[in-house]
């Protein structure tokens, strides 16, 4: 049941985290929400407690965002 609370709440988590990022962003809504259940998966197994997974997940998110915002290629148009 842990693991259905974890994706459950990462869709939240991913629109929050891409909500804190500033800046257009390359994912589109799927692959956002999808980022935010992989970083709650990850603050997951770092942490134990319900709400500290939920603020680190919420950070995590925004982090990768940020990252994938310079990594991924830029697209004239």
């Amino acid at each position: 049941m842990h693991w259905v609370w974890l994706i459950i709440v990462g869709l939240v988590v991913g629109a929050l985290g891409r909500a804190l990022h500033p800046g257009k962003d390359p994912l589109g809504w799927l692959l956002t929400l999808a980022l935010g259940v992989v970083s709650l998966i990850i603050a997951g197994i770092i942490f134990s407690s319900g709400v500290l997974e939920f603020i680190v997940g919420i950070v995590i998110a925004a982090v990768l965002l940020a990252i994938w915002a310079r990594v991924a290629p830029r697209t004239a148009h």
